[in-house]
């Protein structure tokens, strides 16, 4: 295994399929462009699949699990163990993300890409470790190189999976104590922004907490400096296993033509960083939702998507955009099965 395959051609969108729907659009029993993003989503979701009425029936959602050495400087709220427990809650049907995906009628894997304890075997979880949690980048790098390329292949391989399934459309949720000051730390070094701009409450901590996690990655970001000089670096000094597999996953979909939804912060660094290791992903990426972290908003404006909708959501496991896949079914249903003005005998506008 090795990072070449991350520069790898991409899926082209169907420009054809693109411009039938368009046109359709524009035939339908409405005044053009009243359904608003509704429109434009249908028409984005047709060049991607390559039809001119797509449908989105069948939906994989990945959460990957890991911990970080970063817990370490007191960052969170909530000790290292809730990792493992929430991998069993997972499993069980017991968190949001089970709940939603249940609803949706979706598929749901965990993967255990590096909880800091090794959790039983249980249904639907898969192992993929790259260790036992990362290192605390605070005083060192977070991962080794090859642990980077397990962790990047984790999230391949999920990809992989949701295609044998015959997936649709492509999730990934995330579960880590500190996984926000991971976040938080990547997204200040690929936008050279300060830490305290970008830093929020994550779990729930203080605003002293808050000032402390900010302060903790300014000396980490100080520390790394010169190593950082590449997107993989910043993943590899100051990522997460998890982090690092969902920008695996995010390439390996685009790469295959599998629409992505992506879910929040931890989410978009992931995201951020996948689009600075391969740009022409850029247009399999949609945004699903504003998170509530602080620094969620200078992280959209980097990667230029607009999320679907804010409901003031920030709970990661992929739930915010589990959440907006039923906007998406319905952008598919009004643009497949509305009438046509020449179905409907209906007049058109001058």
């Amino acid at each position: 295994m090795s990072f070449a395959w991350l520069g790898g051609s991409v899926a082209a969108i169907d420009e054809k399929a693109s411009a039938a729907a368009t046109t359709r659009q524009g035939q339908l029993t409405k005044p053009p462009g009243s359904l608003g993003r509704l429109e434009q989503l249908a028409i984005r979701l047709a060049g991607m699949q390559g039809e001119e009425k797509p449908s989105l029936e069948q939906i994989h959602i990945s959460v990957f699990a890991a911990d970080h050495g970063v817990a370490a400087e007191g960052v969170s709220a909530f000790p290292q163990e809730v990792t493992v427990a929430m991998i069993a809650n997972f499993a069980h049907g017991g968190a949001a993300i089970s709940v939603l995906a249940k609803s949706l009628g979706a598929k749901l894997e965990v993967v255990d890409v590096g909880s800091a304890s090794e959790p039983p075997e249980l249904p639907g979880v898969i192992s993929a470790r790259a260790g036992n949690g990362t290192a605390n980048f605070a005083k060192g790098a977070a991962m080794d190189e090859g642990q980077l390329v397990t962790a990047l292949q984790a999230g391949r391989e999920a990809v992989a999976r949701a295609l044998a399934a015959g997936a649709q459309l492509f999730i990934g949720g995330e579960m880590g104590i500190a996984n926000t000051t991971s976040a938080t730390a990547i997204a200040s070094a690929l936008l050279q922004r300060p830490a305290h701009e970008l830093a929020g409450p994550g779990t729930g901590i203080s605003a002293e907490g808050v000032s402390r996690k900010a302060v903790v990655i300014e000396q980490a970001l100080a520390l790394h400096k010169e190593t950082m000089t590449s997107p993989l670096e910043v993943l590899r000094c100051v990522g997460g296993f998890e982090i690092a597999a969902l920008a695996g996953a995010y390439i390996a979909a685009a790469q295959a033509g599998l629409p992505v939804l992506v879910d929040g912060f931890i989410s978009s660094s992931a995201a951020l960083a996948a689009l600075r290791i391969n740009p022409a992903i850029a247009p399999w990426l949609m945004l699903s939702h504003a998170s509530a972290e602080p620094g969620h908003a200078a992280m959209v404006e980097a990667i230029g998507e607009r999320p679907l909708v804010d409901l003031g959501m920030r709970l990661g496991e992929g739930s915010g955009a589990a959440t907006c896949v039923p906007l998406l079914r319905l952008a598919c249903a009004l643009h497949a099965d509305m009438a046509t003005f020449a179905e409907a005998g209906v007049a058109e506008g001058s």
